[in-house]
């Protein structure tokens, strides 16, 4: 999929997940601007309750299917069998392996303050570990977060589940 140019948000958008759908509509303006006939939007919703959806329709151009990445990199059919039993747990991707400290333990505070933990992740169960690829430094990141919050650890091996299948319907679709 080499032929393919990508654009990002900042990863920071899953903090505030009403400022997603306005910035993905810019870009897909500005896209459009630069003569790209094809886009496809490789993100689920995020939290922006369907105002992504919106944008979406309004320029005519495909997204991933599901409510989050964690159920595609999954799979959504393999989510949709686990999205009840998982309803209490916490999951962990590669990229939040590599960002826990900056996405979690700073922001919320817990680096200060650990008796944090409780308030903000006493309802979860257990934390799964999503893993798209095979990296031992980051399952040591993935147990020691499950350990320091007092959840349960569970690895699941996903690779990057319906995000490689849907970005080569998308190429071959274009």
């Amino acid at each position: 999929l080499d032929h393919l140019e990508l654009t990002c948000l900042p990863a920071e958008f899953h903090f505030y997940p009403d400022r997603i759908a306005p910035a993905m509509d810019k870009a897909i303006e500005k896209a459009k601007a630069e003569g790209y006939n094809h886009i496809f939007v490789g993100y689920a919703d995020c939290g922006t309750g369907g105002m992504l959806d919106h944008v979406i329709e309004k320029h005519g151009v495909e997204r991933m299917a599901g409510p989050h990445c964690f159920a595609f990199y999954q799979g959504m059919d393999a989510y949709a069998k686990v999205a009840d039993g998982d309803m209490m747990s916490f999951y962990m991707t590669d990229f939040l392996c590599r960002q826990f400290d900056a996405f979690f333990i700073k922001p919320l505070g817990l680096d200060r303050h650990p008796e944090l933990i409780k308030d903000y992740f006493g309802n979860y169960e257990k934390l799964i570990y999503l893993a798209q690829t095979d990296d031992p430094d980051l399952d040591k990141v993935a147990e020691k977060a499950a350990a320091m919050l007092g959840l349960a650890y569970e690895r699941r091996s996903t690779g990057y589940g319906d995000l490689t299948s849907d970005l080569a319907r998308a190429a071959a679709n274009a």
